[in-house]
């Protein structure tokens, strides 16, 4: 692969890396991915990347002799050098509302599902390590339950996923941003105008943790773990969470052009 080519750093489970993988795929951007092997390794990837020792977090896109942080400054640069399709509404008053919405589901929404699953798995140690077999690249799949340890004291450190305390804000703040979806929905198929765009694509990618549709990133052959299976239950019949299965199958196509490096 080309090295002129833009290349991702992502984690495979992170619905902010889902979020950009969507983009990138929607584009059909050739490009290469490196996925961290070790969670918590790519936090000095991430500062390395960006000479930005307050950034440790991936998604990173290196694009055009940048290193990219953060989600929705990798859409702004995608859609500003792959404009096709857009994601972001002509319209400016649809363009804002998209962008607001955006910000919403990343503060809003994000943190809750990833803090709430990662709590879930910590209290399922046999569904996190045949999540982490299945789907961790390298040395941490291998490790078997030592792996979960790991996975366990990483994610309790650096999401608080341990706290119950936490893990009921994270239910209410799921829930919430439900309704929110739903509202901004109302009847219609899109968040914003007559379009599939930023908002939707952002909505659907961090309700992904949640929701578990056909062509995200865990496969759907995995059992979820049991107190994330207890929460959903009774989702299942709402609108919000259709929308969300029926968003993937509509616009989430795997892209061909994409290669690991």
């Amino acid at each position: 692969m080309s090295d002129s080519r833009p290349t991702l750093w992502h984690l495979a489970h992170s619905h902010y890396s889902e979020k950009v993988r969507w983009a990138l795929d929607l584009k059909q951007v050739p490009h290469g991915r490196r996925a961290a092997a070790v969670p918590g390794a790519h936090m000095v990837a991430a500062m390395w990347l960006t000479r930005d020792p307050g950034n440790f977090t991936y998604p990173v896109l290196q694009l055009d002799g940048q290193a990219i942080a953060d989600s929705t400054a990798i859409i702004a640069a995608l859609e500003e050098r792959f404009p096709e399709p857009a994601l972001y509404p002509a319209d400016p008053s649809e363009r804002q509302r998209a962008l607001e919405l955006e910000e919403y589901f990343d503060e809003e929404l994000g943190p809750h599902t990833r803090q709430l699953v990662f709590h879930e798995l910590g209290n399922d140690p046999e569904a996190f390590e045949a999540l982490i077999r299945q789907t961790v690249p390298g040395p941490l799949a291998r490790m078997g339950s030592g792996a979960v340890d790991y996975a366990r004291t990483f994610s309790g450190v650096r999401f608080g996923a341990r706290s119950e305390e936490a893990a009921e804000r994270s239910r209410a703040g799921v829930l919430a941003a439900l309704d929110r979806l739903e509202a901004e929905l109302g009847d219609g198929e899109y968040l914003v105008g007559d379009s599939f765009s930023v908002a939707d694509l952002t909505a659907a990618a961090l309700f992904y943790p949640l929701v578990l549709p056909e062509g995200g990133p865990v496969p759907t052959d995995l059992r979820p773990p049991a107190g994330l299976e207890r929460f959903r239950a009774p989702l299942k019949q709402r609108p919000g969470y259709s929308w969300v299965q029926q968003t993937y199958e509509r616009h989430r196509h795997a892209g061909v052009l994409a290669g690991q490096l």
